[in-house]
């Protein structure tokens, strides 16, 4: 069988899940030309992206576009399988596993705020066991605990904020926006 005679069925939700990751990797790629006052702090622009996939397709998808922003971006930044690589990931898998947990909470108290917050705390424990397990066995690394948890804080807020606003937006009809 040669190369041209192989199809790939691709459904609608594939197309929507490149798109998506494309977009999210955008925001990282803008996200990386922002100065950094700490080493490791980041606004986590991209996740905004997840967030709302998590809303509109599901888990599954938010997953696949989170997974491939990863990797994609470290392709592209040149550090694939580098330590950065493996923070990346293993924030990425903690905070998957937090939206996959928080999901289930009652949608009247817990949106897209609450979503953003919980998966940026599980972001950094992801991250900070990855540097004490991996990089840097040592427990003077709990002193940076309450900077990043306050980190995780005002960005996952405002990350949160801005994907809420966006669906909020989004969901309206076109006669109630123009109002």
């Amino acid at each position: 069988m040669t190369a041209s005679t192989i199809k790939l069925a691709t459904t609608t939700e594939d197309h929507h899940i490149a798109k998506m990751a494309a977009v999210a990797l955008g925001l990282t790629v803008l996200e990386s030309a922002i100065p950094s006052p700490l080493p490791g702090v980041k606004p986590g622009l991209a996740n905004i992206i997840t967030l709302i996939v998590l809303a509109r397709y599901g888990w599954r998808a938010a997953a696949w576009v989170s997974l491939l922003r990863v990797v994609a971006g470290s392709l592209l930044f040149g550090n694939f399988l580098a330590p950065g690589f493996f923070l990346s990931l293993s924030g990425a898998l903690c905070s998957l596993a937090m939206l996959a947990v928080s999901m289930h909470l009652p949608q009247r108290w817990f949106g897209a705020l609450t979503h953003s917050i919980l998966a940026a705390f599980a972001h950094i424990a992801g991250q900070m066991m990855v540097v004490y397990l991996w990089l840097i066995p040592h427990s003077g690394i709990a002193y940076l605990i309450p900077i990043f948890a306050t980190a995780a804080l005002v960005f996952g807020t405002v990350n949160g904020l801005i994907a809420a606003r966006f669906m909020d937006n989004v969901a309206k009809p076109d006669t109630e926006r123009q109002a």
